[in-house]
């Protein structure tokens, strides 16, 4: 499946975002999707995870009651609404999909063998 991330821009500390993936073909909802984020010279990081069939989401600590992850699986869509949102949430943000994961390993980048190409956030002070 192809992915195309969007949505990044620059909003101040506090406030909100919404990122979407679209993703093309017609088994999107067979796939399960996650967000990653990258940080300047860092590696990519995990920021949470929906499950294919069942939508249930996973999340990093770090989005733990922040971020939320839905999915429109009728627009093959996933979301992620970014709240209260902190300058160290600065990152270029990816999402990630797989037509099949074992859940203990959602969080790898190598779980993931479909990319999109990634939208920057930067969060002002």
């Amino acid at each position: 499946v192809q992915l195309q991330a969007s949505g990044g821009g620059l909003v101040q500390a506090g406030g909100s975002l919404r990122l979407s993936c679209a993703a093309s073909g017609r088994t999107f909802r067979t796939y399960s999707m996650g967000w990653f984020r990258q940080f300047a010279g860092k590696e990519r990081e995990f920021v949470g995870a929906s499950l294919r069939n069942s939508g249930t989401t996973y999340y990093a600590e770090s989005a733990k009651g922040r971020f939320t992850i839905s999915r429109d699986n009728a627009k093959s869509t996933m979301y992620l609404q970014m709240n209260s949102l902190k300058p160290e949430d600065t990152a270029v943000y990816y999402c990630a999909g797989s037509p099949s994961i074992i859940i203990s390993t959602i969080h790898r980048t190598s779980s993931y063998g479909d990319w999109g190409q990634g939208t920057l956030v930067t969060v002002s002070s």
